[in-house]
């Protein structure tokens, strides 16, 4: 298990281009290998999670392949109809997008498949997927409490109109994508509204798709068109440039080419009421997503109360938010979060533990996190938790400690950002 070592920074300076769209690459493999025939995807994340995904489709007889550097993929596509029953278990490795995802697809199949993961991954619930899929009919077996690996018979699936008791991307992309496989209209009810990436690729794919309010219905049995897909810099990496930039007295960062579909965008929101200073510059679109650079200076942040639809629209930064809390004036509460006692660790617990050990004085609450601000935390041996998310943030907020930081297990970084360490101490020269 790798460790990184991290003093107090000098200023920011310059600028960052961070690593693809971990989402809009997976769901890119997923649609072009079901589309009937070429798709190419430029600036595809060629990391460790997307490619657990891209695997699972060559494991399945589609053909694909990549440039030298990984970032273009050309997929032949053989149609909803064209994959095969895989040689032996697929590793979803820590991806839990690849697990729930695939096992849509999968569902719609007519042949039995097995999904497994790392240690990490095996310890996730998989139920929240498990269950609308069974009401669709895929037969699916799990170890007890729904946790994997799950064993998947799929075919001679049913349309459902299924109320989410989450909003979860992950969850919703699941169900439609199974609903691709059976004759009628699939539905998908949230309570809140989640990323809609897989409905915009959907859409573009020509897939006749409705979407009302927090309602996607998708009409089985499509023919899924093969795409030409850029995909933009992830947000979520972004963040923590942008936290980065707005912590360290004297930055100024410029980040390149991000993705702020309005789904993911919310951290923008919240360090904006914290008073961070943001500009959105050079706003497009690209292949169907918003793409603006990002440029953004330190400032001094307050504590807030956030939480309901915004802090869904931040779900993944949580932890980097917390960071900005612990070097924000006053205290900030955040609700609305029990979905992090899920994901690649429990990101609530964790990151209550990491930031006490420097010196924060946090409330852990079963939905969220009060941190209370400093001027500068306490460095300290901290830990990853085994998430990458946690790891990054723990590395940023050595960046404002007195001394020297240690994170360890950072190996976990490569599932989403190859290369964080070099792109950020660039802007340190």
């Amino acid at each position: 298990m790798n460790q990184i070592k991290v003093c107090h920074s000098n200023p920011l300076k310059g600028e960052a281009s961070p690593p693809p769209d971990k989402s809009i690459s997976h769901r890119a493999v997923i649609f072009s290998s079901l589309a009937e025939g070429r798709s190419v995807i430029e600036n595809f994340l060629a990391a460790e999670d997307p490619m657990r995904t891209l695997e699972a489709f060559r494991q399945m007889g589609i053909d694909i392949e990549q440039s030298n550097d990984g970032g273009t993929v050309t997929i032949n596509g053989k149609g909803l109809n064209g994959l095969s029953a895989p040689d032996g278990a697929i590793d979803c490795g820590n991806s839990g997008t690849t697990m729930r995802m695939m096992s849509g697809v999968l569902s719609g199949q007519p042949f039995s498949s097995t999904l497994t993961g790392d240690r990490y991954l095996l310890k996730r619930p998989m139920q929240r997927v498990i269950s609308p899929l069974a009401k669709m009919g895929a037969v699916i077996t799990s170890e007890a409490g729904g946790f994997p690996p799950l064993h998947i018979k799929g075919g001679n699936l049913s349309p459902v109109k299924y109320n989410s008791p989450v909003a979860s991307a992950q969850v919703k992309s699941s169900i439609l994508l199974a609903g691709l496989y059976c004759n009628g209209i699939t539905t998908v009810v949230e309570p809140e509204k989640s990323r809609d990436h897989t409905e915009r690729m959907l859409r573009a794919a020509g897939v006749d798709i409705n979407v009302q309010g927090l309602e996607v219905s998708i009409k089985g049995r499509a023919k899924l068109n093969p795409m030409d897909i850029r995909v933009p810099a992830d947000f979520s990496s972004a963040a923590f440039f942008i936290v980065a930039g707005l912590i360290v007295p004297g930055s100024e960062v410029l980040i390149k080419d991000v993705g702020i579909n309005q789904t993911r965008t919310g951290l923008l929101d919240i360090l904006i009421m914290m008073g961070a200073s943001v500009q959105l510059l050079n706003q497009r679109d690209i292949s169907g997503e918003p793409v603006a650079d990002i440029l953004v200076k330190h400032s001094s942040l307050s504590g807030i109360e956030t939480g309901g639809e915004m802090l869904l629209r931040a779900i993944d930064e949580f932890p980097i938010l917390c960071v900005a809390a612990a070097l924000a004036e006053g205290t900030t509460k955040i609700t609305g979060a029990q979905e992090l006692r899920v994901k690649e660790s429990d990101r609530i617990a964790a990151m209550a533990s990491e930031l006490a050990k420097m010196g924060v004085k946090v409330e852990e609450l079963p939905d969220g996190i009060i941190i209370e601000g400093r001027d500068n935390l306490d460095a300290a041996d901290v830990s990853s938790h085994g998430d990458h998310r946690i790891a990054m943030s723990m590395i940023v907020a050595g960046f404002m400690a007195k001394g020297e930081t240690t994170v360890d297990d950072t190996d976990c970084i490569d599932t989403s950002f190859p290369g964080f360490m070099d792109m950020i101490n660039r802007l340190k020269e």
